[in-house]
Parts: structure tokens; sequence; C-alpha cells
């Protein structure tokens, strides 16, 4: 498949959720596909996981294998005992990008979006592929996908600028 120069890169989007992984419908993964298409990116899917570190883990190692640019994890970042999004995270990335997780907190508190305020959300690289934690709800996630898209474009750029 050849990409168009107008492709900002390829994405996956991980939404973990019990209740989605269990049946219910997906109201959150919809709106990240859209958001990223709407920024350049070609998405590969939507996958869902349950709030379960092994699941979270496995599905952000298999985007990375995949080969993704980009990858977008959507909730379990929070304070509850259940939120291990980011332990999950911190365990597959090579390097930590404070700067992009700090952007969203501060980004999400000044939109008015306290569980993006507060979210542990991690972002990083691992191998050549961008992983981002975002706090789960329709707020969180419309301001960390406006603060988080020209970021992961110049972080893209540079990570494929080492390939060649």
């Amino acid at each position: 498949m050849t990409m168009d120069a107008a492709v900002a890169g390829r994405a996956l989007v991980v939404i973990v959720d019990d209740r989605t992984a269990h049946g219910d419908a997906d109201s959150t993964g919809p709106l990240v596909n859209e958001l990223l298409t709407e920024a350049g990116f070609l998405v590969d899917g939507v996958v869902v996981v349950s709030n379960d570190e092994v699941d979270v883990r496995n599905a952000l190692n298999t985007a990375v294998i995949g080969g993704v640019d980009l990858v977008v994890s959507v909730g379990g970042t929070g304070t509850s005992p259940r939120d291990v999004t980011p332990d999950a995270t911190a365990e597959v990335l090579d390097r930590e990008l404070l700067g992009i997780s700090e952007a969203l907190r501060s980004s999400g508190l000044a939109a008015g979006s306290l569980d993006a305020g507060l979210s542990r959300g991690l972002a990083g690289v691992s191998g050549s592929t961008l992983v981002v934690n975002l706090a789960g709800s329709r707020a969180a996630i419309r301001d960390g996908m406006a603060t988080l898209t020209p970021l992961a474009a110049h972080v893209i750029g540079e990570l494929s600028s080492l390939d060649g």
C-alpha cells in the first residue's frame, strides 16, 4: 500500500475499558479515530481491551511490533487501583517523553477537564513508535488530541528521519 504524502503516519487506537471489552457500545474509539483521521493519520484500527495490565501491555506491544507510528490508548489513567494503563505502558516504553504527558495534563486542566489534568498517563517511544495514554472522557480526548497531534507529527518525523 502506498502512503500519500498528506498522511502523517499510521496509528492504532487502544480503548481500555472493562464495560466496552465485555460488549457495551464503544463511545470513545470512533471519536479518537475521527480526530486522528482529521489530523492526517491512517488509522489501522481500534482495539478494545479490559482494564488489565497484561491485556493493555499485550495490545501496546502488538501495535509496536506491527510497525504503527502512533499508538493512542484511551482510559485507565486515573487514580483507581483498576487504572493500570500507565503501569503497563511503562513496561513497553524505551524512552519516556515527559513534555508530551505534561502538555496533555496542562491543557486538560486549562480546558476544565479534571480527569485529563489528574491523569497518570504516560507518553514515550517504544522502538520507532510513539505511545501516548489519554484519559477516557470525551472532553479529555478532544483536548488531548488537539494538543497531541502536532507534537506527534513532530516526533514521528524525527523518528522516521533516523530510519533513513
